[in-house]
This record gives C-alpha cells, sequence and structure tokens, in this order.
C-alpha cells in the first residue's frame, strides 16, 4: 500500500470517527427529538407562525452589526473584556426553601433567569438551571459562589413556568430531576416536545399560544396568560424559531405578577399595561446584552423605557450574576438597574442570589 493512500485511509478514519461520536452524541435527550405531526400541525396554524417559521409582532433582526457571524463568535470566543466575569465568590445565600411559609408571597432568585416564587399560596419555578451536566456544562460556566442550589433543595411545585427553549432557559438535566416535584408546567407552544420526551405527564402540560389563557379549573389559578417578547428560538437540532417564546402574566387572589422572559424592547410593555393594568411585580430580562444584538436582548436603554411602560408596582431584574454570556463587565446590569431606579424613583427589588424577597 502506497503512502499516500495510508494517509487517505487516516483521514477516512478520523472523520468516521468524528461522525460517528458526533451522532452519539447528538441521541443525547437533550438535544430533543423530532416534532409530532398532531404538534407541527397546530404550530402551522399558529396565527403567529409565517413564511415557514414563528415571527415576532415586530421585523427583529437577530444581528445588528456589520460583522459577520464568524467574526462575532470570534470575539465572543477570544476577546475577553476586563470584568467579564467576577475574580471573586459574588454574594449569595442558602435558603431553606421547602420551610418557606406559603401565607405571604415572596421571590427567590438563583441567579441568571432561574427563581421560585409564592403567590396567593401556590409555588411558581421559572426557567429552572440548578445542574451544570453535558451538555449544558460544555456551554456556560456559572461564576463562583452562584451553584448554591440543586433540584434536591426545591420544594413540590405548583406551576413549573418555561419561557423559551434556550439552554440557559430550559435544561434537560434540571428538569429531569425535578419532574417528581411538579404538578403543572405551562409553556410556550412547541416547547411541550421536550417535556414530554423528558417524561412529562402529557397531562400536566398547557402548551400556550400568545394571548391564549391557561384553564384555571385546571390549575387552580385565576389566570396565566401567554403573551408575546420579541426573542428568537433555535436549540441546533430543531430548527430556527420552530417553537415559541413567550412572557406570562399570573393572575391570581387580586394580585398579578409578569414574567417577561427574554427578548428586546418594543410597544408590547405598553400594550400588557394597558389590558392589564398595573401589576404588582414584574421580572424583567437585565443582562447578557450587546448593540451587536440589540434586538434580541433588552439594553439598559431597552429596559428603562420597558419600566416606564410597565408602570409596575415593583421591579426585580434577572439574566444576570451568574453566566457570562456577553461582553459587558458581569457587574454592569445591577448597577443600571439601580441607577434606572434612582433615577425615576422605581421600587426595585433585586437582591443577592438565594435571598428571601417579600413583595
Amino acid at each position: 500500500m502506497s503512502k499516500t493512500m495510508k494517509i487517505l485511509l487516516i483521514i477516512l478514519a478520523v472523520v468516521a470517527a468524528i461522525a460517528i461520536t458526533a451522532v452519539f452524541i447528538l441521541q443525547h435527550p437533550a438535544f430533543g427529538r423530532r416534532m409530532s405531526a398532531e404538534r407541527k400541525a397546530r404550530i402551522e396554524a399558529s396565527p403567529n407562525y409565517r413564511d415557514g417559521m414563528f415571527q415576532n409582532e415586530e421585523p427583529t433582526p437577530q444581528f445588528t452589526s456589520d460583522k459577520s457571524p464568524m467574526a462575532m463568535m470570534w470575539e465572543f470566543l477570544f476577546h475577553r473584556p476586563k470584568d467579564r466575569t467576577p475574580k471573586e465568590p459574588i454574594p449569595a445565600f442558602k435558603t431553606d426553601l421547602k420551610n418557606l411559609p406559603t401565607d405571604r408571597d415572596w421571590l427567590v432568585w438563583f441567579g441568571h433567569s432561574s427563581y421560585l416564587f409564592c403567590l396567593n399560596g401556590k409555588r411558581y419555578l421559572v426557567d429552572p438551571l440548578l445542574k451544570m451536566e453535558f451538555p449544558t456544562s460544555v456551554m456556560m460556566k456559572p461564576f463562583k459562589g452562584t451553584d448554591l442550589y440543586t433540584p434536591d433543595d426545591l420544594p413540590d411545585i405548583d406551576v413549573l413556568i418555561i419561557t423559551h427553549e434556550h439552554w440557559d432557559h430550559l435544561d434537560y438535566a434540571t428538569l429531569r430531576d425535578l419532574r417528581p416535584k411538579v404538578k403543572h408546567v405551562v409553556c410556550p407552544l412547541g416547547v411541550a416536545e421536550y417535556l414530554e420526551y423528558w417524561k412529562y405527564n402529557k397531562s400536566i402540560i398547557l402548551e400556550l399560544d400568545w394571548y391564549e389563557t391557561a384553564e384555571s379549573l385546571k390549575l387552580n389559578v385565576d389566570r396565566i396568560t401567554c403573551l408575546p417578547t420579541r426573542h428568537f428560538s433555535n436549540r441546533l437540532l430543531g430548527g430556527r424559531n420552530q417553537t415559541l417564546w413567550a412572557s406570562f402574566m399570573i393572575e391570581d387572589g387580586g394580585r398579578k405578577v409578569y414574567i417577561g422572559g427574554d427578548g428586546g424592547y418594543d410597544g408590547r410593555f405598553a400594550r400588557i399595561r394597558k389590558q392589564f393594568g398595573q401589576v404588582d411585580l414584574a421580572i424583567l430580562e437585565n443582562g447578557q446584552y450587546n448593540t451587536d444584538w440589540k434586538y434580541i436582548h433588552s439594553t439598559p436603554e431597552g429596559l428603562e423605557q420597558a419600566i416606564l411602560d410597565l408602570e409596575a408596582k415593583a421591579i426585580f431584574t434577572v439574566h444576570h450574576d451568574k453566566f457570562a454570556l456577553a461582553k459587558h463587565p458581569w457587574y454592569e446590569p445591577d448597577s443600571v438597574a439601580h441607577t434606572i431606579a434612582e433615577r425615576h424613583d422605581i421600587r426595585l427589588l433585586d437582591r443577592p442570589i438565594g435571598t428571601v424577597v417579600e413583595f
């Protein structure tokens, strides 16, 4: 056998090994599965699904830079600005979540976009990311001191709310371990495919399109409304914008909590204020912003205008203090929120991870 042939066979063997490894990795449950025909038909019938994908209410380019996607990826991976991550563990507290009273309304934040809150005697868990297993562990590394909580620390959950399918909001390992504790799930259209694949009982899942409302009798909650946000979806195998992204309004016992989800600023905040009146607590995205994607994540300017549009009684901001998914200093979102609050006399409830905040 010639030397050239040997080299060629070695190259083919390496390529085959890489291909086999990739196929094996993609069998991991976290990557999901093909959409069922029934769910696909419902998606295609949605008024928000046009030209082969879900659309935002306003035109929303994902990137707003002259740089190519490859150049942005290179910059993200290899350009490390100062203070992008903290040098020391950030303040965080371990709270006994199972013994928190349910006769008061409170919120405990776990960093990034994961939090547990109690409203009118019921516990709600939003976008939990409490384990760092493959493949999430390859993509994100939590700041020191922020990984205090695991699914074992959580009490039974009356309603689990997932805002969209991105890796930092829909985590397989966390949801796998939480499954025995979850009584009901509310999620945007298409996301239930993952949950059913991960062995969540179909009967406990309410999968909603924008402006649809959960059945009150099923959840024993006055009303949960699925609302728009300005974002996107793409979880590697599912295809771009094939599942919906959302925010949610929870109304129960005469009180209202708005779960903002991920998304850049647009006119929805003023429309939500007009439709629902003043809310008691608005939980808004603040962090992982960049001028290169200013329409799909809330910039500091967008956050300020959203707060003014909503006119909520109190604000809590999330999507920061756990992961560095953008280039801004890790502490900047906290500073932004407090500056806005002082400028407009806003009741800002932001507190360190694990703090019990009554609202």
